[in-house]
């Protein structure tokens, strides 16, 4: 790799790194290279992403540069988008979903004793999103089923094991309005 070479990677690393962009100076700062040679390789990569087409590219915002994505790309991420924000639990979901998590198996008529409120709508939406399975039934009066968390539950928290969730003595509580 050539001299040029590393300079323009570095550039692109630290850009990317910084997630906010970064002046000419802290750049060239970063690197321990001057001003002059930072923006020459500095404009080499904007160009090297426009003769491309990429659908990123880095952009002067500011007097920062940063990773921009481009007009072009535009309808591939209002989808992306769109599809992330379907991904989301709602709060009421969130707190089904910590319900179960802490007091698995759990019937339904339980969870809403818990929430006081119908959670049959969330329930369902764990379930749609692979969260939630039911378990068995209990052994009681209508023999009602039980829910509990799945593997597609660690993997969305990042858990190997339910033994890694805090005690529920530890959790705080909770401000839905926060998320």
């Amino acid at each position: 790799m050539s001299d040029t070479q590393y300079l323009k990677a570095a550039i692109e690393g630290l850009i990317f790194l910084s997630g906010h962009g970064l002046t000419l100076a802290e750049i060239s700062s970063g690197l321990s290279e001057n001003t002059e040679q930072v923006k020459i390789a500095l404009d080499s990569l904007i160009d090297e992403y426009a003769e491309r087409e990429s659908g990123i590219a880095i952009q002067e915002i500011s007097g920062k540069y940063q990773f921009t994505t481009e007009p072009h790309i535009y309808p591939a991420i209002q989808n992306f988008l769109r599809q992330k924000k379907k991904e989301t639990l709602s709060k009421s979901a969130l707190e089904t979903l910590a319900i179960i998590t802490y007091k698995q198996p759990i019937t339904l008529p339980e969870i809403e004793e818990i929430r006081s409120v119908a959670s049959r709508t969330q329930l369902l939406t764990l379930q749609q999103k692979k969260l939630v399975k039911a378990v068995g039934q209990k052994e009681t009066v209508g023999k009602p089923t039980m829910y509990g968390t799945t593997k597609d539950f660690l993997r969305y928290f990042g858990l190997n094991t339910l033994d890694e969730l805090p005690a529920p003595q530890d959790v705080k509580e909770l401000n839905f309005d926060d998320l």
